[in-house]
C-alpha cells in the first residue's frame, strides 16, 4: 500500500496507527489527516526522536500495511 492509499483511507488506518503510536491523541490523528510529513513531525514531538528515526517508523508502518 502506498502513502496515497493510506492518506485516502486515513480514518480506517488510524486504528493501526494508534496501536503503533499510542502517545498521539485522537485529535492529533484527526489533524494529521493522513499527511505523511505531519505524522513524522508528530512522532518527533511525542517521542523525542530525530526526523530520520520518525521516517523509519513511518516507512515500517507503511510496509506492514501491505
Amino acid at each position: 500500500m502506498n502513502w496515497d492509499q493510506i492518506e485516502g483511507n486515513w480514518k480506517q488506518m488510524t486504528g493501526k496507527a494508534r496501536e503503533t503510536w499510542g502517545n498521539i491523541t485522537d485529535d492529533e490523528f484527526t489533524k494529521i489527516a493522513g499527511k505523511r510529513d505531519q505524522l513524522i513531525g508528530m512522532i518527533q514531538t511525542r517521542y523525542g526522536v530525530a526526523k530520520e528515526e520518525a521516517e523509519k517508523q513511518v516507512a515500517k508502518f507503511e510496509k506492514a500495511l501491505h
